[in-house]
């Protein structure tokens, strides 16, 4: 197939797919085997595109053009491909974790659950994939208004609430912050489409002016989570686990920081932000949020919201590496987006799993959950360690880079940032797996096992993508060094 063709497919199979499991909602079986082909095809489409894309190719699809000079088309370049790859690959995975979780835990509303997954995988390839920003814009609202049924998906009082936030914050900044943004970007370069060195790297601006669209892009973005547009993100932890595992640790905060890279380096360029002091305020601005959020992680004694915290954390590791403005940062930064992806499912798969065997949901509960759980809390050992950044987790690696990013640009207050916020990623995940390994449990507590196969076999799977990935690094390193202008 041409490259043309695989974009289309890409697009349109997990639609397609949503489909097919609507219309197999009263045969259980069949949905969810739609609904691991679809994310296999899926998968098997993205992947086809990597060759070329490695050897230099960027396909793309025109899909109409909407008026002169703007139209809703797709170009598959590093930084697209590295993000289809992650959340294409992982859905699969999260698939077979969903059928054990939503059948163990008797969730109503399954094949709404599936379908609105698909719709919410097609939104991503399009935000993936998007040759502009008028594409972008309009994939990016697709993915909040897919994943909404997803957040309310209980029904209940707490549910709603979570989907008011999560509703509000991200179209009120996208609408009131990112669309004026990009009309803006229009107005100055006569163009919305992602350029190598930046839209507006001939536009002059500077100053308060600089500044001031900068700002309307970074905090417009509301899916990367930068204080204080980041309360969406603990509010979506109502959602079951799967959604918060897949959308909530993956698919939609890497749109976030996906949209934040690519508007840093193909709408105004690295070396135009780079010779520009209007833009350093934004690594203090992603500094704070770094060490804030593990703070708030550090209290928090849910499991999911610890996660919560430490996800808005760590989505700020991406924004800072990018806003040191180097080549060996962004990629850094590109990289962090997989080496994250594969160390945070893991975490979200071992808490749900934690609540389906025992429906514990709280760290203080944890105590002696290892020797009952050995595989689960395995898993969420290799994560932790991976987000802590401890070798040899993929974790350690991104943040390898960063280091060096920030030492080789004499960014010595973003190393300490780095440095300090590594000791609250351990204070907050080391004295969970000291409780669940080798404290006792409490007296008179109830025996019981690991959660059904398919979870643990999912969980089996990310926590060995986590440890392998150092290892087979050729692929994401070499894509994210190609964002960042160096050779491969």
């Amino acid at each position: 197939m041409s490259g043309e063709h695989l974009i289309a497919a890409a697009l349109l199979v997990p639609a397609a797919g949503a489909v097919l499991i609507a219309g197999a909602g009263r045969w259980p079986n069949v949905r969810e085997a739609v609904t691991i082909a679809t994310s296999a095809v899926l998968f098997a489409a993205v992947l086809a595109l990597l060759p070329g894309v490695l050897d230099g190719a960027r396909p793309q699809l025109v899909l109409l053009e909407m008026l002169p000079g703007i139209a809703i088309g797709f170009r598959i370049e590093p930084l697209g491909m590295l993000f289809a790859l992650v959340a294409s690959g992982l859905w699969i995975v999260n698939s077979v974790y969903s059928i054990g979780y939503m059948r163990s835990n008797k969730e109503s509303r399954q094949t709404r659950f599936y379908a609105c997954f698909a719709l919410a995988l097609s939104a991503t390839m399009g935000v993936a994939m998007a040759s502009n920003l008028l594409t972008l814009f309009l994939f990016y609202e697709m993915l909040t208004l897919s994943t909404w049924p997803l957040v309310t998906h209980h029904g209940d009082d707490k549910a709603r609430a979570g989907g008011r936030v999560y509703l509000g914050v991200l179209l009120g900044t996208s609408m009131g912050l990112l669309l004026p943004a990009i009309i803006v970007t229009w107005a100055l370069a006569g163009t919305l489409e992602f350029a190598p060195g930046g839209m507006l790297r001939d536009a002059g601006l500077s100053g308060a002016a600089l500044a001031g669209l900068l700002a309307l892009y970074v905090f417009g973005i509301g899916k990367a989570a930068l204080m204080p547009v980041h309360c969406w993100l603990p509010a979506a932890m109502v959602a079951p686990t799967p959604v918060s595992a897949l959308l909530h640790a993956v698919a939609v905060v890497k749109a976030g920081v996906f949209a934040v890279v690519k508007v840093i380096v193909y709408v105004f360029g690295v070396d135009t932000l780079a010779g520009a002091p209007a833009a350093d305020w934004l690594p203090f601005v992603a500094g704070f949020t770094i060490l804030a959020a593990s703070l708030v992680a550090l209290r928090a004694d849910n499991l999911k919201r610890r996660l919560a915290y430490s996800t808005v954390s760590q989505l700020s590791y991406v924004v800072l590496a990018t806003a040191l403005l180097a080549p060996l940062s962004v990629a850094a930064a590109v990289l962090h987006i997989a080496t994250h992806a594969v160390g945070k499912i893991t975490l979200f798969f071992a808490a749900g799993a934690i609540y389906t065997a025992s429906h514990k949901t709280e760290v203080s509960q944890l105590a002696g959950i290892g020797r009952q759980m050995p595989w689960t809390m395995g898993a969420f050992a290799v994560g932790a360690l991976s987000l802590i950044g401890i070798p040899p987790a993929a974790g350690f690696l991104s943040k390898w880079f960063m280091f060096q990013g920030a030492a080789a640009q004499g960014s010595w207050a973003v190393f300490a940032v780095l440095a300090l916020s590594t000791i609250l990623n351990a204070a907050y995940f080391l004295p969970i797996l000291h409780a669940a390994f080798l404290r006792q449990p409490p007296a008179g507590e109830a025996v019981h096992g690991e959660a059904p196969w398919t979870m643990v076999a999912a969980m089996m799977v990310t926590a060995g993508a986590t440890l392998a990935l150092p290892f087979v690094a050729s692929v994401p390193l070499g894509l994210a060094r190609s964002v960042a202008g160096l050779s491969p």
